[in-house]
């Protein structure tokens, strides 16, 4: 099969500045997420590259500068990827390092391209700078990270690690060539097209596997929003209901308590009548925030409706439970709250269930748990109450 290097570049070049404007206009949509920018303009600057050594003249003699600002600005679409990978990670990325591997491309291409020709030095010089580059790209992508952005960060990481393996094949083959066998940028012993031909396909692929993991983090933050109480932060009921699916049948197995709070704010449409419903609202964040630093990691904490909150406490029984939810009442009920000049007090009620009395049923457990946050309110509110009421449960003054 005889392979051109000349037309893959061509080939390439198109290819690199099709997907440069894909990434762009993805980076329009999804300004949230750091690192596309880099990687559209990464493409940009490779395609420039191999359209300006598309410029080679072989057949002039003398030193040609199309190749040496090619390869320079090959060398910064490398750096320009890895800056993305790192900035897509939400790393800080380190300029100085990126541009003094780019400049040495610059120096070594105009010592062998202008000042001393010697073509097969700088491939070897310029392969084994890229190969750097490729590494790292690599070592910063085949890391352990959670399912499913792991396999999109190992295909990316993987098919940079095959660049660098191709590049040094390239570099060690040219460097055991016999003298004057590599005489310029086209010549056509099997190492320079195939090389060619290889790394476009592997290019290719790390730009697909960007994309891929692109695709992957705005799934996560769709559900992630999906997920979440735009106005506290904290999860909503839908959510709450999966991952009670979840811990049933993981209680199933293991024969652990499930308990459930519900939490209501005492006297909240006073809250909102007296003081407006910003006020409110900041009321509520208060709770999450207060109920976030108090909860432990495990649980669950989750907006159920309107001032109403529900926490599913896996492994916990209702004295466990009874505890923790004393710690919040009280950690809540001492909170100095001010809101542009607007001093709330506020205090919350709290009913408890747990699976030993009513069983793993969601529903139930909630029934369960709302029927004791109503005997707590009609006992006077800012209380904690089991159901069944324990005997050592007591009640709370509002005082």
């Amino acid at each position: 099969m005889g392979l051109d290097v000349r037309t893959i570049m061509v080939m390439l070049a198109a290819s690199t500045l099709m997907l440069a404007g894909l990434l762009g206009l993805a980076g329009l949509h999804a300004g949230n997420i750091r690192g596309i920018r880099y990687w559209a303009i990464a493409n940009l600057c490779a395609a420039l590259g191999l359209g300006l050594a598309f410029f080679y003249d072989v057949a002039t003699p003398g030193p040609n500068w199309a190749v040496v600002w090619g390869s320079t600005v090959i060398a910064l679409a490398i750096n320009l990827q890895y800056l993305g990978i790192q900035a897509f990670k939400n790393r800080c990325s380190n300029w100085r390092i990126a541009l003094l591997l780019v400049a040495t491309v610059f120096l070594q291409s105009v010592w062998f391209g202008v000042l001393h020709p010697d073509v097969s030095a700088r491939s070897i010089a310029n392969s084994l700078l890229y190969a750097i580059g490729f590494a790292a790209c690599a070592r910063a992508l085949l890391i352990d990270i959670e399912a499913p952005l792991k396999t999109a960060y190992w295909f990316t990481g993987l098919s940079f690690a095959m660049l660098f393996v191709v590049v040094l094949i390239r570099a060690t083959v040219l460097a055991l060539a016999v003298p004057g066998e590599f005489t310029n940028l086209y010549s056509q012993i099997p190492i320079n097209p195939w090389s060619f031909f290889i790394a476009s396909l592997l290019q290719l692929c790390v730009t697909f596997g960007f994309v891929l993991m692109l695709n992957y983090r705005l799934v996560a933050d769709i559900q992630k929003l999906a997920s979440r109480d735009v106005l506290t932060g904290a999860f909503n009921r839908r959510h709450l209901e999966e991952e009670a699916v979840l811990q049933w049948a993981r209680h199933l197995r293991t024969g652990d308590t499930l308990a459930i709070m519900l939490i209501d704010v005492d006297d909240f449409k006073s809250i909102n009548d007296r003081y407006g419903h910003p006020t409110g609202d900041e009321v509520l964040r208060r709770l999450v925030a207060i109920a976030h630093n108090t909860i432990r990691i495990d649980d669950y904490f989750a907006r159920y409706g309107g001032d109403e909150f529900c926490i599913l406490l896996p492994s916990t029984s209702a004295e466990e439970a009874h505890v923790l939810a004393e710690r919040l009442r009280t950690t809540y009920a001492t909170a100095a709250m001010e809101f542009d000049d607007k001093k709330p007090c506020s205090t919350i009620t709290i009913g408890i269930a747990d699976s030993m009395y009513v069983g793993l049923e969601f529903a139930s457990l909630v029934a369960a748990a709302d029927q004791a946050l109503y005997q707590a309110k009609q006992a006077g509110r800012n209380r904690v109450l089991s159901h069944p009421p324990r005997r050592n449960e007591q009640s709370r003054s509002n005082a």
